[in-house]
């Protein structure tokens, strides 16, 4: 049976709309015209009012599963991805046990396989010692490697110049890295909290994991890619020093994200939702949310991902600096995003290609991210023309807490589309559907 979109905005790849129908069919995309007459054997759907995007494609998300489902598993996840138009997403290797080998791997798209409603990638993660480095030149699928320059603890964090170097020297596939300089961390978490800390007022997270920490981790990381012409990826990049620094020294082929959280979030959330605001790296100024921005705009930075780093509410209700680093993201991005472009801030054209498009050039999916004849069809009819509330406890997170509660969003996905199939429509999730494992088109360089 084929699927028929009928009557909605189509954004086509140069950015215009097209008001007209899209027939779905063996999980491709077979037609986009102006008008379709449906057969008997089409499912048809009434996109009238609707706009019609690519599906999102969420390049960082932490899924907890193995070894931390209590704050979210790969089943709960997935159906917060379905509900907020996500498609696809790449999880990170921050699980227990650390997804490092093949063999964890394995055992993770064994998992998706069985639970994920929607479509997935993994991350392998470098280590402190290299103990690994062959399992990272040659384990197969992975989006790329992930390595904690900061803000990790044991055999994840990887921080001495000469570890890094040999990393970069010896793995000829994408480096994505979180860049926090663990020596200011750790020098500068010393002077504001000392040895036996109390509560303290959790906005001293920004101020000590501050935009030095992160400058001096994203100057290293591009001085080693360039030193061996490797593709490197600068995850959750933060502030207004770094796009500055990017401007004048980005390689073709380096590329650098940004969370809705850091665009529209600042140190002001600390008065408001207090710890529900920490993650790594932190919330910064206005004037930071403002370089980010345009940072965006003039294609410094190139794609946005949530960082969906959930914990539970009591686990955050802990006094700072006990309260874990991290935030739900997946079901609001898209709304998110599309209700700044409401406001004036960017266009809905441009929300698709920074959640979409970009992303799957970077990562080298193929056919995914544009809505083209031939392309897989990964969809999201979205309602740009109301709005309702963020609540927690509509999340289909499991943590089920949300740092947007209460806002009023535009866009809110009202059907998801993963390999042709209706994944979400409506409030409730097609639990039978099934995402398939992401494959990537590896490059050493953009070059």
């Amino acid at each position: 049976m084929s699927l028929l979109i009928q009557n909605s905005q189509i954004l086509l790849p140069d950015g215009e709309f097209l008001l007209g129908d899209v027939r779905l069919d063996g999980g491709k995309i077979v037609s986009i015209e102006h008008h379709t007459e449906p057969n008997a054997m089409d499912q048809v759907i009434d996109g009238e009012g609707l706009t019609l995007l690519p599906g999102v494609i969420d390049p960082q998300v932490h899924f907890r599963e193995p070894g931390l489902e209590h704050k979210e598993d790969l089943r709960t996840a997935s159906h917060a991805c379905a509900k907020g138009g996500v498609t696809s997403f790449l999880e990170m290797p921050n699980t227990k046990p650390l997804t490092i080998g093949q063999a964890a791997l394995d055992d993770k798209l064994a998992r998706a396989a069985s639970k994920c409603v929607v479509n997935y990638g993994f991350f392998i993660g470098a280590t402190h010692d290299n103990s690994n480095l062959s399992e990272l030149q040659h384990a197969h699928p992975v989006c790329g490697v992930k390595i904690f320059m900061g803000s990790m603890h044991g055999d994840l964090l990887v921080d001495h110049e000469e570890v890094l170097d040999r990393i970069f020297a010896q793995v000829p596939r994408l480096i994505a890295v979180h860049a926090e300089d663990q020596a200011r961390l750790t020098a500068r978490r010393q002077q504001f909290l000392g040895d036996n800390p109390t509560y303290l007022n959790p906005a001293l997270h920004s101020q000590i994991q501050d935009n030095q920490a992160a400058l001096l981790a994203t100057q290293l990381a591009v001085k080693l890619s360039v030193k061996y012409q490797r593709r490197l990826h600068i995850l959750h990049l933060s502030t207004a020093e770094e796009v500055a620094f990017l401007r004048t020294c980005k390689p073709a082929w380096v590329t650098a994200e940004v969370t809705p959280q850091h665009l529209v979030l600042n140190t002001s959330a600390y008065n408001t939702i207090g710890t529900l605001a920490q993650m790594n790296p932190p919330l910064r100024s206005t004037a930071d949310n403002e370089a980010l921005w345009q940072g965006l705009h003039d294609g410094i930075l190139d794609f946005i991902a949530t960082d969906h780093a959930p914990h539970t509410l009591e686990e955050k209700a802990q006094p700072y600096p006990k309260s874990p680093s991290g935030m739900p993201g997946v079901e609001t991005s898209l709304p998110v995003m599309l209700t700044a472009a409401k406001q004036g801030r960017c266009s809905v054209a441009q929300v698709s290609r920074w959640m979409s498009t970009n992303v799957a050039k970077a990562y080298g999916i193929p056919h995914k991210g544009e809505i083209k004849v031939g392309w897989d069809a990964d969809l999201v009819l979205v309602d740009l023309q109301t709005s309702k509330p963020v609540r927690g406890k509509e999340m289909l997170t499991k943590c089920g807490w949300s740092p947007f509660e209460g806002w009023q969003l535009t866009g809110w996905p009202i059907v998801t589309i993963v390999g042709g199939e209706v994944v979400y429509a409506n409030g409730v999730v097609n639990q039978q559907i099934r995402g398939k494992a992401l494959q990537f088109n590896e490059t050493n360089t953009g070059n």
